[in-house]
């Protein structure tokens, strides 16, 4: 029986093949561990973590937008960099002292912008930081929160921007 070790056979660590192949997984393996630390370290500005509280205001909140369309309440809005002006139509008994404008960003809630406008000759008027060119969101309410007007609107918008009542005109 001859038993010949071979001197010139290096251990399997000394080995390339053992290394290229666990490279695989490794690199894997901190993939995966990145993107977990990744999903729980940040917010989804989309998801909100009262979503039960949310849910049953969306009844209270169709009851806002059918009673604007009851009123027949319509809103012109003229947005300008730095100021906002509306103007408001509608079968409303009072005009309300002051409304409250959100502009808000279809995706991300950071970007929005809040406004209370006070009448001034007829008109809305308050100030309002413009965000950035894109699809942006008009939420138009009263101060009692009675009722509530959507819509929405491409920035920048040269001209009067009408939300609200179907038969709203830019003239009326």
């Amino acid at each position: 029986m001859n038993t010949r070790v071979d001197k010139s056979s290096k251990p399997w660590y000394r080995e390339p093949w053992p290394w290229f192949l666990m490279a695989g997984p490794f690199i894997v393996v901190v993939a995966a561990l990145t993107t977990a630390w990744i999903a729980w370290s940040t917010s989804d500005g989309l998801v909100t973590d009262d979503y039960y509280k949310e849910g049953l205001a969306v009844a209270e909140t169709i009851a806002r937008s059918k009673r604007a369309e009851d009123l027949g309440i319509g809103v012109g809005l003229r947005l300008s960099q730095d100021q906002v002006r509306v103007r408001l139509a509608g079968t409303l008994d009072e005009k309300p002292p002051t409304l409250r404008l959100t502009l808000s960003h279809p995706t991300r809630a950071g970007f929005d912008r809040n406004a209370e406008l006070s009448v001034q000759g007829g008109t809305y008027v308050g100030r309002l930081d413009l965000p950035a060119a894109g699809h942006w969101l008009l939420l138009v309410e009263d101060q009692a929160r009675t009722w509530r007007v959507m819509g929405s609107v491409m920035l920048p918008a040269a001209n009067e921007v009408t939300i609200g009542a179907t038969g709203f005109a830019i003239g009326s």
